[in-house]
């Protein structure tokens, strides 16, 4: 009996730790508005209503415990994620969007709750990238509110956006 039981128990653990109830959220947003006033100007800063707007991320992201922010290496990605990851204490990490969601920051991001700034394009492609299909077509030019949430917990992933003003 004692044999059977002790099996029971073994079993048990062994499966609790293949089904880990790890959750992992991404949060994903296109840059705050960017200065148009050059159109060769292939990186542009943000303008003044794009440095309002990513303070107001900020805000949005106060009371969120975020454990990390990625950010494409433009001007107006990496100005849009600044007081967000200020205000976390938190380094900016840099992604290429033409690799992005592989095994390697599938594995730096298990677990954990992040920010991702990427582009028009790139952004909702990094949620459909992450929910292996293509829910997302590209944003409009001028949606700098767009907010998508990806929740992955054990087998199950969900997906949201909200527009946030």
């Amino acid at each position: 009996m004692k044999k059977y039981l002790f099996l029971f128990v073994f079993a048990f653990c062994v499966l609790s730790a293949c089904t880990s109830d790890e959750t992992t959220t991404y949060y994903l947003i296109r840059h705050a508005e960017k200065d148009r006033t050059d159109k060769t100007n292939r990186n542009p800063n943000l303008n003044e209503k794009g440095l309002e707007r990513a303070r107001k991320w900020a805000a949005y992201f106060k009371n969120i415990d975020l454990d990390a922010v990625y950010s494409t290496n433009y001007n107006r990605t990496q100005q849009t994620a600044k007081p967000t990851a200020e205000s976390k204490k938190l380094e900016i990490n840099s992604y290429d969007p033409r690799n992005m969601y592989d095994s390697i920051f599938k594995n730096n991001t298990k677990g954990k709750t992040v920010l991702v700034v990427g582009h028009s394009n790139t952004t909702p492609a990094f949620v459909n990238k992450i929910l292996n299909k293509k829910d997302y077509p590209d944003m409009d030019d001028h949606d700098n509110a767009s907010l998508y949430i990806v929740t992955i917990s054990g087998e199950k992933t969900t997906s949201k956006i909200e527009k946030v003003n």
